[in-house]
């Protein structure tokens, strides 16, 4: 089936996220407006406007209510799903890079760069305490003085953040006190993407370095590796085959002196336990920024540089599909 291609966007993707059915899919871009779309046909249901800069990141909550959006403008907001209402603004000093609802949609976090002077923060918010978000005061503020965090995830229960920096490190951040829990350092060169897996057992790091590597939630242990020749920029575990989709390409200030097959601009799909490509989906005209697998496994998206998202159906013949070993 050929993919659907989603154009909303006037610059490069830079997040893209399905809520928990599946229904609907989230993007955001380097431009300022937020789309939400219906994932069946691709039609735009509508766009959460406010941000006055590059929107960095996207999340919605268990139940689709509310989603949250970081964004370049400093500042980070809640959205009323349904309406597009703005629900909440909460000022900080630098960009924020990084969102997320815990698993109740009552917590929130979100980092912010290290620029400007100002120092990067994992910040985490109470919803139900409005006088946090009048006073736009966090319950917990974590300094991460050694080196910002480039992505971050929710782990099990809500009890701590699992968060890539930019120096290749991996590290639990409580929610209560945030404290450093767990620390690993498996990557080399920084780390652009972290999701969790559908039961959030598992995560996985996409980094600079050209690996992908899949860990452990609770005990950030090392378990699989997955290796190409360029930087990867995002991966995503599938939620009902033992898959990994990766989308990488290369820095996007090189993307102009090379074509687009050397560019090499697929998304590749690894076998999860055996470590070995299998398989790869050309599309875009750009590095892939983001790639995202539908909660029922069926389909996948993916965001690229060239600020399109393409919703791609699997072939029946790929749930068939299994590596000779």
């Amino acid at each position: 089936m050929k993919p659907i291609l989603l154009q909303g966007h006037e610059r490069a993707i830079t997040q893209i996220k399905y809520n928990r059915e599946g229904d609907l899919l989230f993007s955001v871009a380097k431009d300022p407006v937020a789309n939400v779309w219906y994932s069946v046909n691709g039609e735009r249901l509508g766009t959460y406007n406010g941000h006055t800069g590059a929107v960095w990141c996207v999340d919605v909550d268990w139940d689709t209510k509310n989603v949250l959006t970081g964004s370049a403008d400093n500042s980070c907001r809640l959205w009323d799903c349904e309406t597009g209402k703005q629900l909440a603004l909460l000022e900080t000093s630098s960009a924020v890079r990084t969102c997320g609802f815990d698993f109740s949609g009552n917590i929130i976090m979100f980092s912010t760069d290290k620029q400007m002077g100002y120092q990067c923060f994992l910040n985490y918010f109470d919803l139900r305490d409005p006088q946090q978000i009048e006073d736009n005061q966090p319950y917990v503020s974590v300094p991460c003085s050694e080196s910002k965090i480039t992505s971050a995830v929710w782990g099990p229960l809500g009890e701590f953040v699992i968060a890539g920096h930019e120096n290749g490190e991996i590290n639990q951040f409580s929610a209560k006190s945030g404290e450093i829990l767990k620390k690993a350092k498996e990557h080399t060169k920084q780390i652009n993407d972290i999701q969790s897996s559908v039961d959030l057992t598992m995560v996985i790091s996409a980094s600079k370095d050209c690996t992908a590597k899949l860990f452990d939630s609770t005990n950030l242990e090392h378990i699989k590796t997955f290796k190409t020749e360029r930087p990867v920029n995002s991966a995503a575990i599938s939620p009902i085959m033992d898959h990994v989709v990766m989308g990488g390409g290369q820095e996007a200030m090189e993307v102009t002196t090379t074509s687009t097959r050397i560019g090499k601009f697929e998304a590749r799909f690894f076998h999860a336990a055996y470590e070995e490509e299998f398989g790869r989906v050309k599309g875009h005209f750009g590095p892939i920024n983001c790639v995202a697998f539908h909660p029922d496994g069926k389909s996948y998206s993916s965001g690229g540089e060239d600020g399109y998202v393409r919703i791609h159906y699997f072939d029946p013949s790929y749930f068939d599909f299994e590596l000779e070993v």
